[in-house]
């Protein structure tokens, strides 16, 4: 797996796993995302260890996250992606939107699968559209496993 460190100004966008600060990504997703609130820590580490994880910077501390599950040759799912609320408005979106859709390991695919009920508007630049034909997705959603 080709691993990145991106570095523009005081930020710093890198996929090094042992670099993330596991806390602070689990105090956001379990307080404040409102799609993974109450996730227990160990699932969240267990998430991150399987997957390609960006974390975005300001000097040493994380302000951002956004996470890959994939084959690496057909299919990629995009998730967890968030910026800090004080450090919205920035850029910062777009460019740890552009690090994930470039990184080396994840180009021609087959299909990118995101779920988002926000911020539309950023995933639509990178022309993820809404389904074409919702009536060939099925799911399996247990809403209630964190409580």
């Amino acid at each position: 797996m080709k691993e990145i460190n991106f570095s523009f100004g005081d930020y710093v966008i890198t996929t090094y796993k042992n670099k993330l600060d596991l806390y602070a990504i689990h105090d956001f997703l379990s307080k404040e995302s409102g799609w993974s609130n109450n996730i227990p820590f160990e699932t969240l580490k267990n998430s991150i260890e399987n997957s390609l994880n960006f974390g975005l910077f300001y000097k040493d501390r994380q302000i951002g996250f956004a996470r890959v599950i994939s084959d690496f040759a057909t299919i990629a799912y995009l998730g967890d992606i968030y910026v800090l609320d004080e450090f919205r408005g920035k850029g910062l979106s777009k460019t740890l939107m552009e690090q994930v859709m470039h990184h080396p390991n994840l180009q021609g695919l087959r299909r990118w699968i995101l779920l988002t009920s926000t911020a539309e508007w950023l995933y639509e630049k990178y022309n993820f559209t809404k389904l074409p034909n919702p009536e060939l997705y099925m799911e399996l959603y247990n809403p209630e496993v964190y409580k």
